[in-house]
């Protein structure tokens, strides 16, 4: 079941990469300077991971205190998702889906503006488990806004946070707007729709699933011309420029 979850976990990483794998990229700047952004409260590690190859291709060495490993390499997507705490697991890989989702709809100019933060619990070395905040920024990406690297942070909120489910945060830099506490499948049933068709309803929600308009139109029986008709018509209706727009207004 693992194995099947993470393949699939995988996918999604390699859709918001557009399978693009180059690795001709030098970190080193871009890292300092994404860093001064995160405001740290407690131990914490950070990584560089690759969406196309779906690796951790760096790690810091506070890895080794903060979750007992034996060396930086032994961090990997694999370990993570191993060892997460069973009632975690299906956050991650939801919070995982609208982050890509997110990621696809803001285009070139704006990925490298958006940090996204969300929480989970995972067992160290001595069989402990520790509440991890996951915060990560697009640091690689090409023209066509396809996310090819991110600088991730772990840190260690165990003292902060206690109880509670999962939450995700998707945190505006250079002047953008922040979403925080985004609920848990609030995609799939978006609110301030009232003045939508049953059909433009219908649109709306696989587009708030990531569906393109070739899929919603295989999906509803429908033209493509059809659907991108009633996309523009329920832009209109919810005053939204974008669909990155109106995927925030659907958000809050």
């Amino acid at each position: 079941m693992k194995a099947l979850q993470f393949d699939e976990i995988k996918k999604t990483w390699k859709e918001v990469a557009r399978y693009n794998v180059s690795t001709a990229f030098s970190f080193e700047l871009e890292i300092h300077k994404k860093l001064l952004n995160i405001f740290h409260v407690g131990p914490y590690y950070y990584y560089i991971f690759n969406c196309a190859t779906a690796q951790i291709e760096y790690a810091s060495e506070q890895v080794k205190k903060i979750l007992g490993l034996r060396t930086t390499e032994d961090l990997t997507t694999e370990y993570l998702i191993k060892n997460m705490h069973p009632e975690d697991v299906p956050y991650f890989y939801d919070f995982e889906s609208k982050v890509v989702d997110f990621l696809k709809e803001l285009g070139s100019e704006n990925v490298m503006k958006y940090k996204m933060s969300y929480d989970y619990r995972v067992k160290n070395t001595d069989g402990k488990y520790i509440r991890i905040l996951q915060q990560s920024i697009t640091i690689q990406s090409d023209d066509k806004g396809a996310v090819i690297r991110v600088l991730g942070v772990h840190t260690d909120i165990s003292q902060l946070k206690k109880n509670g489910h999962p939450t995700l945060s998707f945190i505006g830099l250079d002047g953008q707007p922040s979403y925080y506490d985004v609920a848990a499948g609030k995609f799939l049933s978006p609110s301030g729709n009232e003045g939508l068709t049953r059909r433009e309803k219908e649109v709306l929600k696989l587009v708030m699933s990531g569906l393109t308009s070739s899929q919603i139109a295989a999906a509803l029986f429908i033209t493509k011309t059809t659907v991108e008709g009633h996309r523009k018509n329920i832009l209109r209706k919810t005053n939204c420029e974008s669909t990155v727009a109106l995927i925030v207004k659907m958000m809050q």
